[in-house]
């Protein structure tokens, strides 16, 4: 018999294995799954989690509210205790010389001078008596030389692992002054006068790699950090070193709602400890009213520091600052 291609009855192409055929294999083996089968399978199974957690587990707004992320100055809240410390005066400073250039951060000059371990000892037992890491601790320091021979110190004082010093590459370097490095210390009352004014107003330039960062770069930095260790901690108590104080003013002035352009009136002496609260700040560095009142006028008006609109007065009223 001939047998001719239009007797040949071919066979319908095979279909894709079913993934959730594994009841009907009576052998209970492995059944391959093709490229278009496993991304519907995905798909399937993303979908359908999404629509679950939205539609049956939806977040209430207070989980809303707290839920973390890129952290915001002022804070809703704090996660964690926090403490700030300045390193010590460092090998420059005890010569009166401007040193913020990044490349020489891990420099032996930029160490603690024998003053500034003092001061570093000093912080170390400051820590201990304020009961920082008695119930354990995080050290965070900036690996700038000063700074991480700080956290050394105030590891071995308050008996904490090296392990639990944490360095930090970038976001705690010391604000770097641009034209002004290697000039007189002296000099940074120029900077702090621009600060005054307005807090985007950066340092003059330099071509030797070292930033000129204005208070709203510095606040950039910290606000980094801050959402880093929110995330990577929860109620754990984590001690930030800086290699200088306008890290730390300017965190704090954001933490607590203050101007920015008066951070400099949070400043840190070499070797102080603060404890990261609204009502941490000392006395004597306590910033001034942020009352403004109207005088030679029928009226008295109080106003914030940080006005969301234009005050405009006419004579014959004057404003002054209580």
């Amino acid at each position: 018999m001939i047998v001719t291609s239009s007797s040949i009855k071919t066979p319908p192409p095979p279909h894709p294995p079913n993934p959730w055929a594994a009841s009907q294999n009576p052998n209970n083996s492995f059944l391959p799954i093709n490229r278009r089968s496993l991304l519907a399978a995905l798909t399937i199974s993303t979908t359908t989690t999404s629509f679950a957690h939205t539609f049956l587990n939806p977040m209430s707004a207070q989980e809303v509210a707290f839920a973390r992320g890129l952290f915001q100055m002022p804070p809703v809240r704090l996660t964690n205790r926090y403490f700030l410390v300045r390193a010590g005066e460092s090998e420059y400073e005890s010569i009166g010389v401007i040193n913020t250039n990044p490349v020489a951060k891990t420099s032996v000059d930029n160490g603690l001078s024998e003053k500034g371990k003092k001061q570093a000892v000093r912080s170390a037992f400051d820590l201990k008596e304020m009961g920082a890491c008695d119930k354990n601790c995080w050290i965070w320091p900036s690996i700038t030389q000063r700074a991480y021979q700080a956290a050394e110190i105030i590891a071995s004082v308050n008996g904490v692992s090296r392990s639990y010093i944490v360095p930090e590459y970038s976001f705690l370097d010391a604000r770097g002054l641009g034209a002004y490095e290697g000039k007189n210390l002296e000099a940074v009352s120029e900077v702090y006068a621009s600060d005054n004014l307005s807090p985007t107003i950066k340092p003059p330039p330099i071509d030797d790699g070292t930033p000129n960062e204005s208070v709203s770069d510095v606040l950039v930095r910290v606000i980094q950090l801050m959402s880093i260790l929110e995330t990577q901690y929860s109620e754990d108590t984590v001690i930030i070193v800086s290699p200088d104080s306008d890290n730390l003013t300017v965190l704090q002035a954001g933490i607590i709602g203050l101007d920015l352009r008066r951070h400099r009136e949070l400043s840190f002496a070499p070797g102080e400890v603060r404890f990261v609260d609204t009502n941490s700040v000392p006395t004597y560095k306590q910033p001034a009213s942020a009352t403004i009142k109207l005088i030679d006028g029928p009226y008295t008006i109080e106003l914030s520091s940080v006005c969301p609109f234009n005050l405009n007065v006419n004579a014959p009223y004057n404003l002054q600052f209580l």
